[in-house]
């Protein structure tokens, strides 16, 4: 009985914050214009899909995905993950990103960022992320990330700042 207790509380838990993820995916213009979605939801990270397309294209003989359309996927994949790690979940911006690339995405492929919400203070969350193709084996690019919470996204119903809404 317990354990079905706990494991419906982390379902319910993971169904919200994927529920959120996507809702900040489908309000980031840029994000939505390149076709960007959350395709799973763990307790502190989330995984963002960026599609192979012909809009993503940096070098068009080739086929190279440009870095600027792999860099928008992990900042706002770590944005999200930011996001939901305060409590009531916020808004964020990014203080800093740092990139570290490793390879270039292959042509083709859709292109997956991981990011995980590693330590959260008062006003600032600290997050890591890869890009990768299907396997995490051969990673594109890794980052690290600083946000800072800007407002809260969704106050809590018994908080004083709902009420006074």
């Amino acid at each position: 009985m317990i354990l079905e207790k706990l494991l419906t509380t982390i379902s319910r838990r993971l169904w919200f914050r994927r529920l959120l993820a996507r809702a900040f995916f489908r309000r980031i213009p840029h994000g939505r214009q390149l076709g960007m979605r959350i395709v799973a939801v763990e307790p502190n990270a989330l995984i963002a899909e960026l599609p192979y397309q012909e809009s993503v294209i940096g070098h068009p003989e080739a086929g190279f995905v440009h870095g600027g359309a792999v860099t928008v996927l992990i900042d706002q994949t770590c944005g999200s993950v930011a996001s939901l790690a305060f409590s009531p979940p916020a808004l964020v911006a990014t203080l800093d990103l740092r990139m570290d690339w490793l390879r270039p995405a292959r042509p083709g492929l859709p292109i997956y960022a991981r990011a995980e919400c590693v330590s959260v203070k008062r006003q600032v969350a600290f997050v890591r992320a890869t890009a990768y193709h299907e396997g995490r084996g051969e990673p594109i690019a890794h980052a690290s990330a600083t946000f800072m919470r800007s407002g809260v996204l969704l106050a809590a119903p018994w908080s004083r700042r709902s009420r006074q809404a």
